[in-house]
């Protein structure tokens, strides 16, 4: 087109600024669509193929998925235009042709550029205007003509050697991304600018920068402090330790009233330049929309194809949010989290929420952090405001909020699987979707290999994220391999890794290992630590319960929730307390498991804890309130996996026993079958839950006489030790194995079953129904043979 700006409608589109503006207002429209759109209006009133839409902008290149791109491309150009698919006003879709622009055009000469964004000039660039052609002297004229004739063929060149140099970065590369020098005196842009360029250059399959975690785990082998700034020289040494190709950094400085922005990719072997861009902004209100545009343009100068740098390219505005402020304090939540842990970093992101109540992956951190210290109905309520705000993300971080309310709000691992499937095919580099898949839904109904195989991903993706160790060592237990559990936990201790929940894990190997003395060690540990004291004081309360120490378990168990509250977690508190509740019915102590039960729930109506507390209250015979509980858990979270196949079906079969109906029973357990030898881990932060199917049948079966089915139902159970650890179903299928051979006529392997329960609680409280019950049954086996 010879104008400079064409008007259709209420809109104007400027060539030279590269703009689309709607009455004066400048609108978002990212590079490819904006470049479709220019070819729609140049071609107006002719159908444009989608063939020919390639080939004029990619140069007939197979670029990956081009179908896709333009799909999008139409998509967000109807979005600007607020045109109707159905009753266009501009792009009509012609039926297996391609697209028509309807509208009539006016072209406007000459224009002035009236951009925030200004891009820097090209140095080849020649111009020619009016008076060029007013010189009367026509052998200058010409001399003019052909310097800028020579001028358009350099810019030709550039432009064509541009689009087809080698790449200079490739799918397996690795970048370090250094901190930006900020020169112009305003804090605002100190870790915010740095964050920005990370947010926008995560959107890509492409690209991979080197993860916090492992810069912090350099940083120390260096002798830095976790917090260093990473400047060009130690983000240089960083990308040669971790065996990356390029360091990127930054630069933002003043020019009068305007901000320029500078990007730089350097080869950190042999310090060649691989990619430089810079771009200005009029305003600062305009720095995070030229934030969006130097990042795009760097991703297709090191490589990426203009196809997935179309398709994921959300503006930055929009993928975090329009207020520097709040970026910056989600910023420095980010920078915490790895320095300092997620209690420390909490503040900032609800700074964030405060500056910005539309701020989508804060409330989406919050979530995540509220889940990993145990305050479900905190994490589900922030997960849930991310998801409503969720197209205020990246494509990349959708799929993180999205897959964070499948499991933490609606519980549907179904659709959990399917998000995060979806989100590793589409970033095959990234590792939270593994990480998910590993530590939340495989797990679930109990796939370990898959859960392993998935954990094993996570930490070849990035061998520095500690909650990979964590994750595969935990998969291993499931399994009963714990020499490779503890192998696993040893390796990240090799890299200097350490997070509390390796305090735990070894606890409870320690328990499985009947090792009392490993067990003390990690007590000590966890001894003072704000993080895990509690945790562990509670686990120490189920080994104690799992032995028939209740005395000193109900003790121990105080502590926890006294320690919990202290530091204002209610809803951990009423966890704990639900398990004491759990074992305190396992072992027919019925007052105080409803009183247990009733404290918990005076605390928290969390998921977990209604689940636990109507166990408690049917084994104790409480059946109303615990089919009062069941039914809210039905009508609160219908889509939950857990609840549907698991929870409900669990507490209606023991509904029914008590009701005399076994019959009934084993029907309402049939759900139950795919999800039964799933670990607790997955959707339970305590203790107990584990199998809790399966026991429940084995106690139908022996309602039903049917003693042999019994018995392999709590065999079943005893052969997952890895899944049970301590959970007291333990301890009680060793009972009911016993109870069950006897009933099956045969004696010598009741008696034997008896005599492992015996010596299990040899040292138990004399005064437990249950051991007191245990003690007549196999006094009266002894008596009869």
């Amino acid at each position: 087109m010879a104008a400079d700006l064409v008007r259709f409608g209420e809109y104007e589109l400027d060539l030279r600024g590269y703009q689309l503006r709607r009455s004066g207002r400048v609108l978002k429209l990212e590079r490819f669509p904006m470049e479709v759109l220019f070819l729609l209006i140049e071609r107006r009133g002719e159908i444009v193929s989608r063939e020919e839409i390639v080939e004029k902008l990619w140069d007939k290149k197979p670029f990956l998925d081009t179908d896709s791109a333009i799909n999008t491309a139409i998509r967000k150009i109807r979005q600007s235009l607020k045109d109707d698919v159905e009753r266009p006003r501009f792009v009509q879709t012609v039926t297996r042709r391609g697209y028509r622009f309807m509208a009539p055009v006016v072209e406007i000469a000459d224009t002035p550029i009236d951009s925030g964004i200004v891009q820097s000039p090209d140095p080849v660039a020649v111009v020619i205007t009016a008076e060029t052609f007013a010189d009367n002297d026509k052998g200058k004229r010409l001399r003019i003509i052909a310097a800028a004739v020579v001028g358009m063929l350099l810019v030709a060149l550039t432009a064509y050697l541009s689009l087809h140099r080698p790449s200079k970065l490739t799918d397996k590369d690795t970048i370090v991304l250094a901190d930006f020098a900020n020169t112009t005196g305003d804090p605002v842009f100190d870790l915010t600018l740095r964050q920005g360029i990370a947010v926008q250059l995560d959107q890509s399959p492409f690209l991979s920068l080197i993860s916090e975690a492992r810069i912090h785990r350099i940083l120390g082998l260096m002798g830095q402090p976790p917090d260093a700034p990473l400047t060009p020289e130690i983000a240089r040494e960083i990308c040669e330790r971790t065996a990356s190709r390029a360091v990127l950094d930054g630069s933002i400085s003043s020019l009068g009233s305007r901000y320029v922005l500078g990007l730089r990719a350097k080869n950190c072997s042999t310090g060649e330049i691989l990619a430089e861009e810079q771009v200005q902004a009029t305003r600062k209100e305009d720095v995070l929309n030229a934030m969006t545009q130097i990042a795009s343009n760097f991703r297709t100068r090191v490589g990426e194809s203009i196809a997935t740098v179309a398709e994921h390219n959300t503006p930055l505005a929009e993928a975090t949010t329009s207020s520097l402020d709040a970026l910056k304090a989600y910023s420095m939540g980010l920078a915490l989290v790895s320095a300092k842990g997620e209690a420390a970093a909490a503040p900032f992101f609800e700074r964030a929420t405060e500056l910005d109540a539309e701020f989508a992956m804060a409330y989406a951190r919050l979530g995540l952090m509220y889940g990993h210290t145990g305050e479900s109905a905190l994490s589900a309520e922030n997960t849930r405001k991310a998801y409503n705000l969720r197209n205020r993300a990246s494509d990349e971080e959708k799929f993180f909020i999205t897959a964070s309310f499948d499991l933490r709000v609606t519980g549907n691992i179904e659709k959990a699987t399917e998000t995060c499937e979806a989100w590793a095919q589409a970033y095959p580099r990234e590792v939270l979707p593994h990480a998910f898949l590993a530590g939340f839904i495989y797990v679930a109904p109990g796939r370990y290999a898959k859960a392993i195989e998935e954990a094993q991903k996570v930490l070849a993706l990035d061998p520095d994220f500690t909650t990979g160790y964590s994750l595969l060592a935990a998969n291993y237990v499931d399994v009963d391999r714990l020499r490779e559990a503890e192998d696993t936990i040893r390796r990240a201790a090799a890299r200097k890794l350490e997070i509390v929940d390796f305090i735990l894990q070894r606890y409870d190997i320690a328990f499985l290992k009947d090792d009392k003395l490993a067990m003390e060690r990690e007590e000590k540990l966890a001894l003072g630590n704000s993080g895990t004291e509690d945790w562990t004081v509670d686990h120490k309360a189920f080994a104690l319960a799992y032995t028939g120490h209740l005395r000193e378990a109900r003790t121990m168990s105080q502590r926890a929730v006294d320690l919990t509250q202290q530091a204002d977690h209610r809803e951990r508190a009423a966890l704990f307390e639900t398990g004491r509740a759990v074992w305190e019915a396992f072992f027919g102590n019925a007052t105080a498991a409803r009183q247990s039960a009733s404290t918990a729930l005076a605390l928290s109506n969390d998921r977990e804890v209604e689940y636990g507390s109507a166990l408690a209250l049917a084994i104790s015979g409480d059946s109303f309130r615990s089919q009062t509980l069941a039914a809210d858990l039905e009508a609160r979270f219908p889509e939950d996996s857990s609840v549907k196949f698991s929870y409900l079906p669990t507490i209606r079969a023991l509904l029914a026993l008590n009701d005399g109906e076994p019959e009934q029973a084993v029907e309402r357990l049939r759900t139950a079958i795919p999800y039964e030898l799933g670990s607790q881990l997955s959707t339970i932060h305590g203790n107990f839950g584990a199998l809790y199917p399966v026991y429940v049948r084995g106690e139908v079966r022996l309602a039903l006489h049917q003693a042999v089915e019994a018995a392999a139902e709590f065999q079943k159970i005893l052969d997952h030790p890895g899944i049970v650890v301590s959970d007291p179903v333990g301890a009680m299928a060793i009972l009911q194995l016993a109870r069950a051979d006897v009933l099956s006529g045969d004696r010598v392997k009741g008696k034997a079953a008896y005599q492992k329960f015996l010596a299990l609680w040899k040292d138990a409280d004399p005064e437990v129904p249950v051991f007191i019950q245990a003690k007549a049954e196999y006094a009266m086996l002894q008596a009869a043979t």
